[in-house]
């Protein structure tokens, strides 16, 4: 009698992971089975045709909402007063099927006599009301919600 119970409570176990590696195995294979569709062949395409890191209209935009929010929100007065070594540091990194972004970085000279690195993505289709490019950026040292925590790095590739 004791041999039977053994037995059928190794037979429970067995079953038991192997009920598990077929549900694993039907998750990996749903995650695998996912197609790649490149951005550019969707009902609604994108063109993947964004302005360059060191496009003025691009640096400007930067410049212009780091105003804003330090003149009205933070009330620093900090400014940007321009940008040097402007450097892409990738172009789709998310993969060809997402939005198509070019991530850049770049150093600040700052109206407090400093220079402070930006880390920042120009992204298609996703200006206002999805019009135009937009910019996402971060000052490395003046991100004071987090937002792009830790010290801008999620706002690199």
């Amino acid at each position: 009698m004791r041999g039977f119970f053994g037995m059928a409570h190794r037979i429970s176990g067995l079953l038991g992971m192997a009920a598990l590696a077929v549900a694993i195995g039907g998750l990996v294979g749903v995650a695998a089975a996912r197609p790649l569709v490149p951005a550019e062949r969707r009902y609604s395409p994108y063109d993947g045709i964004l302005p360059a890191c060191d496009d003025p209209a691009a640096l400007e935009r930067i410049q212009s909402r780091f105003h804003d929010r330090e003149s009205e929100f933070w009330k620093t007065g900090l400014e940007i007063l321009g940008f040097e070594k402007v450097t892409e540091i990738g172009y789709r990194s998310n993969g060809l099927d997402y939005i198509p972004r070019r991530y850049c970085v770049a150093r600040a000279y700052m109206n407090d006599a400093q220079l402070r690195s930006v880390s920042f993505s120009i992204n298609q289709d996703l200006g206002i009301i999805g019009i135009g490019f937009g910019v996402e950026w971060c000052v490395s040292g003046l991100d004071r919600n987090d937002a792009y925590a830790p010290n801008c790095k999620m706002a690199r590739p």
